[in-house]
């Protein structure tokens, strides 16, 4: 049982329950059947290696080996995209939870979340699959891990808080310390200005909003800024504020960034206020997902 948890990357208990429906079915795990028997292997990629049939005179088809991964409940599925996490940056997300699992939600009402995210014109990044046993999708060997904005037609910068949804801005060209400047003087700093007394700017740990220059701007403003730990998109609701206007644009094609990007403003600006209420209320239930998940991405 130990070899096939291993080989299935399951339980030991997963595989006995397969066996005692085998059992049940074929009256006895060693009952004696004619015909060819019924192998038991891993998926085709560890067949063509040879690692398990190096000695076997008739290996199983691919069919056959399919079959049987199905009837043992593991299903070819879609890998969920989530950032790889180190071990420190898990301890720090951890952490952060721990801070914030007791905030309310006029704590979280002072809070600019910020992010960008890029759009494609149409069409998408393409699609990959896994085979996984049923209820791990979240499991991390089973995830796939991602770096942000891996190409794209149309780039924005968002930000929203308690009070509604914020600024959308475009980004032309490449987006570097000096453009995320202009961004802040002329989007982020009104913004959270008109927050009032106590507001804090959230940003993640991208290189380029770490930057001496970066922080040097914060200060010389007297910015608050969030305390932030890294490859932590499932903390940040504006992550599921992305999907939502993702959503409202998808069947909408553009023959430019110029199109594409009214677009987006357009679908932004009616975003509803139950939405943003929807998502700062889950921020208890993710900061105890991520303490649940010891630091590991979670289903946020």
């Amino acid at each position: 049982m130990m070899t096939l948890a291993g080989m299935f990357g399951v339980t030991e208990a997963g595989i006995s329950q397969f066996l005692k429906r085998q059992k049940a079915q074929d009256g006895s795990t060693n009952s004696q059947r004619t015909g060819r028997p019924q192998p038991i292997q891993d998926s085709p990629p560890l067949r063509s290696d040879g690692k398990f049939f190096l000695n076997s005179p008739s290996p199983p088809s691919v069919s056959t080996v399919k079959r049987r991964l199905n009837a043992a409940g593991i299903m070819g599925r879609r890998p969920v995209k989530k950032p790889l996490i180190s071990e420190k940056n898990r301890a720090a997300r951890v952490k952060w939870a721990k801070e914030h699992l007791n905030w309310t939600r006029q704590d979280w009402n002072k809070i600019l979340w910020s992010d960008e995210s890029k759009f494609l014109l149409f069409g998408s990044d393409g699609i990959q699959w896994v085979r996984r046993p049923i209820g791990s999708r979240y499991h991390p060997k089973y995830q796939l891990p991602t770096v942000k904005h891996g190409g794209g037609s149309c780039m924005v910068w968002g930000a929203f808080s308690g009070s509604g949804i914020g600024p959308l801005h475009r980004v032309n060209g490449i987006m570097d310390k000096h453009v995320y400047k202009d961004i802040f003087q002329n989007q982020m700093l009104p913004h959270l200005r008109a927050m009032g007394r106590g507001s804090v700017y959230q940003q993640d740990n991208d290189p380029k909003h770490t930057s001496l220059f970066v922080k040097d701007w914060f200060k010389s403003r007297r910015v608050n800024v969030m305390g932030w730990p890294s490859q932590s998109p499932d903390l940040n609701p504006i992550e599921h504020l992305w999907e939502e206007l993702e959503r409202r644009c998808a069947n909408k094609r553009a023959k430019n960034c110029n199109e594409k990007f009214a677009q987006l403003l357009s679908e932004w600006n009616q975003i509803p206020m139950s939405t943003i209420d929807t998502l700062l209320n889950s921020m208890q239930r993710r900061c105890q997902a991520v303490i649940d998940a010891r630091g590991f991405a979670t289903k946020y």
